[in-house]
């Protein structure tokens, strides 16, 4: 079948050209044939990821628009494909991640008849996305695609979802896109800043939080400066390290799970704190439990770009909306007439000193391997992960240089980092990307691994595998302590270098710390996807916590 040149198929790709979407991570349906076919006469200008699981797609959709801004594009079926690839919307929604999920569907003249793998999408996805839509007009096409840019990108960026009828997607379509989408953004009051910038000049004990999405380089490299200059003690906010370098001398650390207590105690006794972007959820303040609503009523200034943030579990001394780069250049122009720089030196002294390797029991020191990581790759390097204990290696002993390389899921989400470090790869193919995954964390999407060889996608994964789901059974210790009671938690795996062999990748064991370096090295020149098995104890279940420690305590 020959599609006109004016279908809605052909202008919704129309649409994503203009917006400059150079990438689709698509599994392919029936239901959306037109929209592929009318892909199929772009592939100069986008490329077509096919992927081998709509959840591995959903992943690297939201891992694009953490990286570049845009909005990630994915392109799934309907009804399981939908389903399956809900995991990433969830993840843009809790992450604050420009991306639009374009999903096939029944035809409208089949609706509420119960059809073949027939979904409410606006049912479905109304709580995770920021808007979740069906095309109904073909006429319509462009107006609603467009909308769904200005929605994914402006205020507090998010997810939307748009179904794509099947029996409209020949029609007329409309006209022609006319420009692309410029997303609004909001800026501080200029009394707002001044206001601030009393409030800083009188702070004994000052602390800024970053945090959230949609930071430029430039943003970053200036508040940065600014406040390094200022001696103004900087924390990051949960899977955010990489804003600013952790080199940065008055660097506090990142506000995640297994923080940093003297981080924490110098929160707490803040008397101002500023923070851009970031919400305050659950894991930066340690399960609601770092501050009270009588402390941050006292000393938090709050800067979001999504006003609907502000106020919603902590009372602010003070609050504005803004986009956080727009915030941050206006912050770095601020001269307070004085500087903290003790207390900067005293909270990048205890940065230092938490990310130091620790001892462990087995022969694997996961602390000193992640150590030796960010001394092996350059400052661009780009490095992911999904969820599990094993994440909480990484983010302690791991230090970031460089804005733009760390992504990982605040959400939570297990398989995310391997499609994640595809998506990164294929976008930056002249930069190392590296994944850490747990062992059921890269089960849960490993067979992308077939994705990166299809493409030539040459990224690493270092599978940390200690045959257990770490988290669970942390957590199961601490509250259900001895092995009889352990249950549903312990792993029988494959030999993970035979997995990677099978596919075409390159494989490499390691069991020793010694022996982590040349492995490394061995599987970053292979050439080719690669796969490090590192085999590390489940006694050591995370930093300074063993399961023999669990059960006695």
């Amino acid at each position: 079948m020959t599609q006109a040149p004016d279908t809605a198929a052909r202008r919704l790709v129309e649409t994503l050209v203009m917006n400059g979407i150079d990438r689709v991570f698509c599994v392919p349906g029936e239901s959306y044939l037109a929209v592929l076919d009318a892909l199929a006469d772009v592939r100069d200008r986008i490329q077509v990821i096919a992927c081998r699981h709509e959840a591995g797609a959903a992943n690297m959709a939201e891992a694009y628009g953490k990286l570049t801004g845009k909005p990630g594009v994915c392109m799934v079926t309907r009804g399981p494909g939908a389903t399956h690839a809900a995991i990433g919307v969830h993840t843009a929604h809790q992450d604050s991640t420009p991306m639009i999920l374009f999903v096939g569907q029944i035809a409208l003249t089949d609706r509420g008849r119960g059809a073949f793998q027939e979904v409410d999408y606006r049912e479905v996805f109304g709580g995770l996305a920021k808007w979740a839509t069906e095309i109904e007009t073909p006429a319509r096409t462009v107006e609603v695609v467009e909308r769904a840019f200005a929605t994914a990108l402006q205020g507090r960026m998010g997810p939307v979802v748009i179904a794509l009828p099947e029996d409209i997607l020949h029609e007329h379509g409309g006209p022609a896109p006319v420009r692309p989408v410029v997303p609004a953004r909001a800026a501080l009051d200029p009394a707002f800043v001044a206001d601030l910038s009393e409030r800083l000049s009188r702070a004994e004990r000052p602390l800024l939080v970053l945090g959230g999405s949609g930071w430029t380089e430039e943003a970053a490299a200036a508040i940065g400066d600014w406040s390094e200059k200022l001696g103004l003690p900087v924390s990051l906010s949960f899977r955010r390290k990489d804003i600013l370098s952790n080199a940065r001398s008055n660097y506090a650390g990142d506000l995640g799970l297994g923080c940093n207590p003297e981080l924490m105690k110098r929160a707490r006794d803040a008397d101002l704190i500023v923070a851009i972007g970031a919400r305050l959820g659950e894991n930066p303040t340690q399960g609601y439990t770092l501050f009270d609503r009588d402390h941050t009523a006292r000393v938090l200034v709050h800067i979001h770009p999504g006003p609907e943030e502000l106020g919603r579990v902590w009372p602010t001394l003070s609050a504005a909306t803004a986009d956080n780069s727009l915030a941050a250049l206006a912050l770095a122009g601020i001269d307070p007439g004085r500087t903290w720089h003790d207390q900067a030196k005293a909270a990048h002294d205890h940065y230092q000193a938490f990310s130091t390797p620790v001892p462990v029991t087995g022969a694997v020191n996961m602390s000193e391997c992640m150590a030796h990581l960010g001394e092996a790759l350059p400052p661009t390097a780009i490095v992911t992960n999904g969820a599990g204990n094993f994440a909480a290696w990484l983010h302690r002993f791991y230090r970031h240089r460089a804005c733009r390389t760390q992504l990982a899921p605040t959400s939570g989400a297990m398989g995310y980092g391997y499609p994640a470090a595809l998506a990164a790869k294929s976008i930056h193919p002249d930069r190392e990307v590296i994944c850490v995954a747990g062992d059921g964390d890269y089960l849960m999407t490993g067979q992308e691994i077939a994705t990166a060889v299809q493409y030539g996608i040459n990224v690493v994964v270092i599978v940390v595998d200690n045959g257990t789901y770490g988290t669970i059974r942390m957590h199961q210790e601490g509250h259900y302590p001895g092995a009889e009671r352990v249950i549903a938690t312990d792993l029988k795996n494959p030999d993970f270098v035979a997995y990677a062999q099978a596919f075409g990748a390159f494989g490499v064991r390691c069991e020793r710390t010694e022996d982590f370096p040349a492995a490394l090295q061995a599987a970053r020149s292979a050439g080719r996807p690669a796969l490090l098995h590192l085999i590390t104890s489940a006694e050591d279940i995370a930093p300074n916590r063993t399961i023999t420690g669990l059960r006695k305590a």
